[in-house]
């Protein structure tokens, strides 16, 4: 078992993970399968800690220019929501058109890859890991998305959904655009992967020699842009050394302590909502009467639904931060707190259609000035988001810049 087979929920977890990063050590190996990762994706996805916290503790022990890969790779996160904020749901849709018409992919993931039986060994490994942890090394997840929509020929959507909902990290507009980028309709050309680059960069059991894989990368292409047969994408499910894929659930398990959104608890009150993505410390500025109160906005994962080791690790630290704990359509719940004196929270674009009907919204926090400039590519932001600053500190001294 390595540290990041365990993601315990709590905000303590993230701050040791956090004061674990060698900067420098995962700008050399952060490539490979066992490299020095952070594993703090599930802690900022939900907002136990945040990118300026990660940056903050980062360079308290490790000075670091804005340059930095470490840095740098900070910026991602921010440019996926920059790119969803100016398309919106069609993040959701192929942002140009990929190396085959929509028409020559599946709209079905095969049993075999959702079994961790496909024959590849790095593919079988990736879901085994997945469904064992809920986490995979960004690696992984490139071969895993270049295997399916490549090779097997599975529309990205759809296999992008399949894998979101098993991640703890999961995040639309980082897992929907990394498929993108992947599958070629976000980038100027797809991602292809073969046997020598996972023996380079994996521990021997992910090795795949003399599977559809072991072949250049000239032959790679060439398989990428060849339409595959149905036939041959849906076979029947195996039944030997085939793994039980874990539910996908719509709502959080019974034995999580949630209740129907009751009115009487909070009329005539102040009311601070927690959310799933907002899971750091209460804002100290909070009254004394406030009520804290916990939602899951059915709306929302009835189109999402999650594995129940996300519920449950979202479940236990929102039981920390907030006694009443509320699950419901958004209708039922701008119901329940009509009577409240005030209702506040933080904006969140996972929410964004029903969030604003609930509270008054804070802005989110942001590690990276922002850029008010479409960018349709990272280093077009990147250029914007970093210009001026020499180092990661002149960075956090800035938060609070004009746009550019």
């Amino acid at each position: 078992m390595t540290t990041l087979d365990t993601f315990a929920p709590t905000r303590q977890a993230a701050l040791e993970r956090l004061s674990a990063v060698r900067p420098g050590d995962y700008a050399r190996s952060r490539n490979a399968i066992e490299g020095a990762v952070t594993g703090l994706s599930p802690y900022i996805t939900h907002g136990l800690i945040s990118l300026t916290e990660v940056l903050a503790g980062v360079i308290a022990k490790h000075p670091l220019d804005v340059q930095h890969k470490f840095v740098f790779e900070l910026g991602w996160r921010e440019y996926f929501r920059h790119v969803w904020a100016f398309q919106g749901d069609n993040i959701f849709e192929s942002l140009r058109e990929g190396l085959l018409p929509q028409a020559s992919y599946s709209a079905q993931l095969p049993a075999d890859i959702r079994q961790a039986a496909s024959g590849v060994p790095v593919i079988d490994m990736a879901v085994r890991t997945l469904y064992a942890t809920g986490y995979l090394h960004n690696h992984a997840r490139m071969w895993l998305a270049s295997y399916v929509v490549h090779v097997r020929k599975v529309d990205w959507r759809v296999a992008a959904d399949w894998l979101y909902g098993h991640l703890l990290d999961g995040d639309l507009a980082s897992n929907h655009l990394s498929w993108q980028w992947v599958a070629g309709t976000g980038s100027s050309k797809p991602y292809l992967f073969n046997a020598d680059n996972v023996a380079r960069y994996a521990p021997a059991l992910w090795h795949s020699p003399g599977t559809v894989i072991d072949q250049s990368y000239e032959g790679l292409d060439r398989l990428a842009r060849q339409p595959m047969r149905r036939s041959h994408n849906e076979h029947a499910a195996p039944t030997q050394g085939a793994l039980i894929e874990p539910p996908l659930l719509a709502e959080p398990p019974l034995d999580l302590g949630w209740t129907q959104p009751d009115a009487a608890a909070v009329a005539g009150r102040e009311v601070w909502l927690v959310h799933p993505w907002r899971l750091g410390d209460l804002p100290t500025s909070l009254p004394a009467n406030t009520v804290v109160v916990g939602v899951f906005i059915t709306d929302f994962h009835r189109a999402w639904p999650w594995s129940e080791r996300r519920w449950r690790f979202v479940a236990s630290r929102m039981a920390e931060l907030a006694t009443l704990r509320w699950q419901g359509d958004a209708a039922a719940l701008s119901a329940a707190l009509q009577g409240a004196a005030r209702v506040r929270s933080v904006d969140e674009p996972h929410l964004a259609p029903w969030l604003a009907s609930l509270a008054v919204c804070e802005a989110q926090s942001r590690l990276f000035p922002a850029v008010t400039r479409r960018c349709d590519s990272f280093s077009q932001w990147w250029t914007r988001a970093s210009r001026g600053f020499a180092t990661a500190s002149d960075l956090l001294a800035a938060q609070q810049a004009p746009a550019w």
